[in-house]
């Protein structure tokens, strides 16, 4: 039927969460292997403790000191939307407990580089802090620890990073990551750190009659699950049970209009509806705008934009957000046709066989741009990718080149990287990251040689059988399914998110009408079976260019989803994927 690899995901037999669920969400739910409807429960009492942390009482010591002492507390952020959220849950969660003498410092992509370098600790001692923090970042940063351990500053280091073999000599690491934890996910975002550090630390003042010695109203730190959710949500982190719980409880602030005015006023310019809102809309709609400063300029601005509680200075910051991300979007599209112009002369050349990665380089590329680009080639070809940009200058006129690299299923892109680096000790300068995305640095001159080694390596770790082209669906949906009351049961069954996909379904359409919108998205009106009422669907960046001007049937996969436009709310079809029949 289709020319595409189509996968039905496997769904395991027996498996019964509730009779009164709907018999295709209890099979969509058992296909994502929950067992039972205690995986269901997001309510906040099944939150994991924060108690199996490595070293977090070692964290709250740090922090209870200063608290106790009115010590200086710096945080040091990184410049993502993970890195801002995590900056702004510490500062607007440290305050609710009682300190006065906080503030931040965020690196400039474009001048320090990623991380507590010691370049970066020089500019954090001209605040003259006692305790520094880091959010997102750190546990690669041994010289930089070094760095302030000399000077006399304590460091908290807070990430969830993947750990190398040395760890940073540190005052407390708390990290999920590290060998020795105990906490048993290891899902959690910057920010789902940031927010299990003020959890532990809340229950010791508590436990310690801090709160009541002082006259401070014990902070509700669920009132903060709106800035952890987008700082999860965009750093597209696994949500297993414990990050859907605080995703769940983060949307349902921000649906009754109980966030901080800055997510509030970037999700209005953003034209999302607070009706409708889903974790996809964090990612795709808030995400991006706080990125864009990053990637472009300085995420401060995204930062004071979470921080602020003035909704005309939200309402400013998330302007000036907008247009830096119609910014990114242009400088994105141009360098995403330049790699694809590069990639179909160097295919050609090839036959048309895709290597088993790609990488990429241009000198005159915008390093905060190239992650992007990386992901948009590698939803191309279904390969890993990694794009490069000129960093800085080396010695000899020798230039450092960044690269972004992003991964495809049952590929650790970060472990790769290491093993490159065993085998290649002087190719990889720095590198860091996850399973499906990382960072490394290397020499200009050694791009070719990087380049060689990448597919070599790549070829140990993971076959083009592995890499097949696929989708993979829910099954099909009856007549009766396709209807308003089921799309909103998928939408409230939620929040669904990396490794928790929302449900993709498959099925073959009458068209009854098409038209391009937008210049290059396909409109649809469509009848399942002959005589049958018709729905809307859309085709976001699709046309029927190639198609065959007869074409009356097609096959898709699709989302169930609704269209609120002008007060109405109809049934519509969101196409992943479609070709005629």
């Amino acid at each position: 039927m289709s020319n595409k690899n189509i996968v039905r995901r496997h769904v395991p037999e027996g498996i019964n969460l509730s009779d009164t669920l709907h018999p295709v969400l209890n099979r969509i739910y058992a296909a994502r292997n929950i067992q039972s409807s205690d995986e269901l429960d997001y309510s906040l009492a099944s939150l994991l403790p924060f108690n199996t942390l490595s070293n977090i009482d070692n964290a709250v010591a740090l922090l209870q000191e200063a608290l106790e002492n009115n010590k200086r507390i710096l945080i040091v952020a990184d410049f993502d939307a993970d890195g801002a959220t995590s900056c702004a849950l510490a500062i607007r969660g440290l305050t609710m407990m009682g300190i006065k003498d906080i503030t931040y410092v965020v690196p400039n992509r474009f001048e320090y580089g990623y991380g507590l370098t010691p370049e970066i600790v020089d500019v954090a001692l001209e605040y003259e802090p006692d305790l520094l923090i880091t959010v997102d970042n750190g546990i690669s940063s041994v010289a930089g620890v070094k760095r302030a351990k000399e000077n006399g500053v304590k460091v908290l280091i807070t990430d969830h990073h993947l750990p190398s073999e040395q760890l940073p000599d540190a005052d407390a690491i708390v990290n999920p990551q590290l060998e020795s934890d105990e906490f048993p996910s290891k899902n959690l975002a910057g920010v789902g750190v940031v927010f299990y550090m003020l959890l532990a630390l809340r229950a010791k003042l508590r436990e310690d009659g801090w709160f009541e010695k002082n006259n401070i109203v014990v902070p509700n730190l669920a009132q903060l699950l709106d800035i952890v959710a987008l700082g999860t949500v965009a750093d597209v982190v696994p949500l297993d049970k414990n990050n859907r719980v605080m995703v769940a409880h983060g949307l349902k602030l921000i649906k009754q209009n109980k966030s901080i005015v800055g997510i509030a006023e970037i999700l209005n310019i953003s034209g999302r509806s607070l009706l409708r809102l889903s974790a996809s809309d964090l990612g795709f709609s808030i995400a991006p705008r706080l990125n864009a400063a990053g990637r472009l300029t300085d995420m401060s601005l995204g930062i004071e934009c979470l921080l602020t509680d003035d909704v005309k200075q939200a309402k400013e910051m998330a302007v000036q957000l907008d247009n830096l991300n119609k910014e990114r979007r242009q400088i994105q599209d141009e360098m995403h046709e330049q790699a694809m112009l590069v990639l179909d002369e160097y295919l050609k050349n090839r036959s048309g066989e895709v290597p088993h990665g790609l990488c990429l380089y241009e000198p005159d590329w915008h390093q905060g741009v190239i992650g992007i680009v990386a992901a948009k080639v590698k939803e191309s070809f279904n390969r890993p990718v990694i794009a490069f940009a000129k960093e800085s200058e080396g010695s000899e006129g020798n230039s450092i080149i960044k690269g972004s690299a992003r991964s495809v299923n049952g590929l650790h892109i970060r472990d790769l990287l290491e093993d490159i680096s065993r085998l290649h000790p002087d190719l990889i300068l720095t590198f860091g990251g996850h399973a499906m995305a990382a960072g490394l640095t290397i020499k200009e001159s050694d791009f070719e040689s990087f380049s060689i080694s990448f597919i070599e390596v790549l070829e140990n770790h993971i076959s083009l059988e592995d890499m097949q082209d696929e989708f993979v669906t829910d099954g099909e949906l009856s007549s009766n399914d396709l209807s308003m009351i089921f799309a909103e049961e998928i939408q409230a069954a939620g929040p669904w998110g990396q490794l928790f996909p929302e449900p993709v379904f498959e099925g073959e359409f009458k068209i009854i009408n098409k038209r391009i919108v937008g210049s290059k998205h396909l409109k649809l009106t469509l009848q399942v079976e002959e005589n049958s009422r018709t729905i809307d669907a859309i085709a976001f960046n699709m046309t029927d260019e190639d198609w065959p001007h007869d074409v009356e049937n097609i096959f898709s996969l699709y989302r169930l989803g609704i269209n609120d436009f002008r007060g109405n709310s109809t049934l519509q079809l969101f196409v992943e994927y479609i070709e005629p029949l």
